[in-house]
C-alpha cells in the first residue's frame, strides 16, 4: 500500500530561458536554487525554483531538434511540459505501468552523498495530457529533505515572501473525462467532480489536477498552475510593474496561467 503520492514539481518549457527566469524572479518573488548540468545530454538547459518543498522548473533548448523544441512547435509557444509527483513505491509503480503496457521513456536514477533521485517518465502518446513522471526521492515523507533535481543546497532558496507552494496543476483536453479516467488508471487514484469549476480532479496526498475542456487553440496540454500564495497583492503589482497579463487572483507567465490561492 502506497504511503504517499503527492504533486511535487511543474516543469514549463520556454523559447527562451533568460526572460522568463527573470519574469517569474520579478513576478512570483522566487529564487534560483539550481541549474541541473543532467538536462544537457537532452539538449536543454534549465532554472529551478523551490516553494515549500514543491518545485517549479523552466527547461529551454539549446540546440535544434529536441524533445522540448518540437513541444513548443505542437503547443504553439512556452507553455507547460511536465506533472511530476512522487511516492514512495516505485517498483509496484513501474510494474503497473508495464502490465498497462505504457511506454516508460526514461527510468532515472541520480544521487550522491548528499541525495538521490529516481524517475519514471512515461511515453505522453500513452498518457495523454502532458509529461506524466513518477519519482522517488531520498527526502521520503520530508519534503525539506534530499531532491537530487534540485541540487545539494536547494532548502536555502526556499525562502520566498509570496508563495508558500505549488498546490495543483490543470489540464485542457478534447475529451477531459477520458483523460481524467486514463490517469485514474495510470496512478491508481481516485477522480472526483472538480470541487471548482467544471471537469474532474484528483486530489493527491499534496496537490491536485483538473482535467478540464480546451480553453485556447492550443492543444491538450498543462493550461494553468495553482499556486499557494503569500502576499497576493504583492504578487498583482509586481505584475503591472513588469507589464505581466493579470487578474483578480492570476498572473499569465510562461504560456500558462498561475492561479493565487
Amino acid at each position: 500500500m502506497s504511503k504517499y503520492l503527492r504533486l511535487r514539481q511543474i516543469c514549463l518549457v520556454a523559447e527562451d530561458l533568460a526572460p522568463v527566469e527573470k519574469q517569474i524572479v520579478d513576478v512570483l518573488g522566487l529564487e534560483v536554487c539550481y541549474r541541473d548540468p543532467g538536462v544537457g545530454k537532452y539538449g536543454l538547459h534549465n532554472a529551478l525554483f523551490a516553494m515549500g518543498g514543491t518545485f517549479l522548473e523552466v527547461v529551454s533548448p539549446t540546440r535544434p531538434d529536441t524533445a522540448g523544441g518540437r513541444y513548443l512547435e505542437r503547443r504553439k509557444g512556452d507553455g507547460g511540459y511536465m506533472y511530476i509527483v512522487d511516492c514512495d513505491d516505485l517498483e509496484a509503480r513501474r510494474e503497473h505501468f508495464r502490465k498497462l503496457g505504457v511506454r516508460i521513456v526514461q527510468d532515472l536514477k541520480s544521487g550522491d552523498d548528499v541525495s538521490t533521485s529516481e524517475a519514471i517518465h512515461l511515453h505522453p502518446k500513452d498518457t495523454g495530457g502532458c509529461l506524466l513522471s513518477v519519482d522517488r526521492h531520498s527526502g521520503a515523507e520530508d519534503v525539506t529533505g534530499g531532491y537530487h533535481w534540485a541540487g545539494p543546497s536547494w532548502q536555502g532558496h526556499d525562502r520566498s515572501k509570496t508563495m508558500s507552494s505549488i498546490v495543483g496543476a490543470g489540464l485542457q483536453s478534447d475529451d477531459p473525462v477520458a483523460l481524467a479516467e486514463r490517469w485514474s488508471e495510470l496512478l491508481q487514484w481516485p477522480v472526483a467532480q472538480a470541487k471548482e469549476g467544471e471537469g474532474l480532479e484528483m486530489q493527491l496526498d499534496h496537490g491536485f489536477v483538473r482535467f478540464g475542456p480546451m480553453r485556447d487553440d492550443r492543444g491538450e496540454g498543462l493550461r494553468a498552475v495553482h499556486l499557494k500564495c503569500k502576499d497576493k497583492p504583492g504578487v498583482l503589482a509586481a505584475a503591472k510593474k513588469a507589464g505581466v497579463p493579470s487578474g483578480e487572483n492570476y498572473v499569465d507567465l510562461v504560456g500558462v496561467r498561475f492561479v493565487l490561492a
